[in-house]
């Protein structure tokens, strides 16, 4: 689904090194705001945004490149081959190379998760926003495949192109001394399997270069890049970005805020060594990143769901199967496509606190619109199950209405688009299922027998 669908981005984000300004302006942002009474040094030829000669940005970017290696302590080990993008270029980039493998089914599939999880509303053209969003906002990438690094640059290379290359240079960096797609399994096959564990890795990615940028604009930004981001901010407009639906602004900020602060709070425990551990022992969860006092002990429980194509019948099929996770249970109770059926921030933020682990299921009928989707939480307490359980009720009423029945330990709900939803409640764990008719629950719930078995869930 979308969680799917935004991991593979990320995924490309991350191999690619699509720096979103999403992330990068929310970035800077709050960097201007903390450095008000920085002074910054002063250099013998402050690089401006006119200095746009190849030998000026040769010599600026070989000397940022050593200020970031002598702060991070990595060296580089081969040869980089980088350069400026324009946005023309970018644009024909996005539209030829990025999507070029998202398929008509995926983003079909992908869609009607999202809708089914109140993510989306209902005919959202998925592909043309990722097009039009990446378009609009990426300022610079590298491609741990061809190993090439680009900084877009319209003007020139003032401020704004000169803490982007810092961020991306020190992917570069993690990239030739951990290895992303081998060494920390940042592949296409790792993420399809788990999701959570790539979110996890690319927050702390993501962290230690915005942490790294953040670092750089501080020892070594000029007055001349200072006044050159105030002016970029002043100007700045995403359109795009701005019309996001809710849930995919706060998701594709997770990477940059959130693992910022996971990984500020490994500096401050050991400086950098703090985060050169966590490259030996990686996050695995969103939970991790959210909570940096349950890493690295507090690992995910493994749910395990049976494959029900086998109760479902001819012609059904498994299209995804992964985890959800903590910060996609926040999202899905604070941020659906209406603002009727979004619950209290804070509400939703406690509820998923006491996540312990899950499994997710979505099966599609083929040639047909019918679908059927499962999702079964493992919580840390019997409370935190309940918790979860209480505003995934209130959720349900605000989005379906009145229930057709509801109880302590299950309520259930018929919905003219939707069609048949229940959420169960056994100890500490959760079953939430819809499906296109009542049947489909039926025949799905008797392989759910250990979760229903376990103590807590009254008949």
């Amino acid at each position: 689904m979308g969680k799917k669908v935004g991991i593979s981005l990320l995924v490309l984000i991350i191999t690619g090194c699509l720096l979103v300004s999403a992330g990068l302006i929310a970035g800077g942002y709050f960097l201007l705001k903390a450095q008000k009474n920085y002074t910054p040094p002063t250099a013998v030829v402050a690089p401006t945004a006119v200095q746009t000669s190849t030998s000026s940005i040769e010599s600026q970017m070989d000397e940022i490149q050593q200020q970031v290696s002598d702060l991070r302590g990595l060296s580089l080990k081969a040869d980089l081959q980088r350069d400026l993008m324009t946005p023309a270029e970018l644009k024909d980039k996005v539209v030829n190379d990025f999507f070029k493998d998202y398929t008509d089914e995926e983003v079909s599939n992908d869609t009607r998760e999202l809708t089914t999880l109140g993510l989306l509303p209902a005919g959202f053209d998925l592909r043309q926003f990722y097009l039009d969003l990446y378009t609009e906002q990426i300022a610079g990438y590298y491609d741990d495949e061809t190993k090439e690094m680009y900084v877009i640059s319209g003007e020139g290379f003032g401020g704004m192109e000169r803490m982007t290359y810092a961020h991306e240079f020190n992917h570069v960096l993690q990239d030739q001394n951990y290895d992303m797609e081998n060494g920390l399994k940042l592949n296409d096959e790792t993420c399809e399997a788990d999701s959570e564990y790539c979110a996890a890795v690319t927050a702390l990615i993501e962290g230690d270069s915005s942490l790294t940028e953040q670092m750089w604009f501080m020892r070594h930004g000029t007055n001349q890049d200072r006044q050159d981001l105030q002016d970029f901010y002043s100007d700045y407009s995403s359109p795009v970005y701005d019309s996001a639906p809710e849930y995919m602004k706060k998701d594709f900020l997770f990477p940059y805020q959130q693992g910022l602060e996971f990984v500020q709070s490994l500096y401050d425990q050991d400086a950098w060594e703090g985060v050169e551990s966590a490259y030996r022992n990686l996050p695995v969860s969103t939970e991790q990143i959210l909570h940096p006092e349950k890493y690295p002990g507090d690992a995910p429980v493994k749910v395990e769901v049976a494959d029900l194509t086998t109760v479902l019948g001819e012609g059904w099929q498994e299209i995804d199967r992964n985890v959800m996770g903590e910060w996609y249970t926040y999202l899905i109770l604070s941020s659906g496509s209406s603002p009727l059926f979004r619950m209290d921030d804070d509400r939703s933020r406690t509820a998923a606190e006491g996540w312990g682990g899950d499994t997710y299921l979505y099966y599609t009928l083929e040639n047909a619109s019918d679908y059927f989707f499962a999702w079964q939480t493992s919580w840390e307490t019997k409370n935190d199950g309940f918790e979860f359980f209480d505003l995934a009720v209130d959720y349900g009423m605000a989005r379906w209405g009145i229930p057709d029945s509801k109880s302590d330990e299950k309520v259930t709900w018929t919905s003219a688009t939707d069609g048949t939803i229940a959420i169960y409640r056994n100890g500490t764990g959760v079953l939430w299922l819809m499906g296109s008719s009542s049947n489909l629950l039926d025949l799905a719930l008797p392989l759910f027998s250990d979760f229903m078995s376990g103590d807590g869930l009254q008949s």
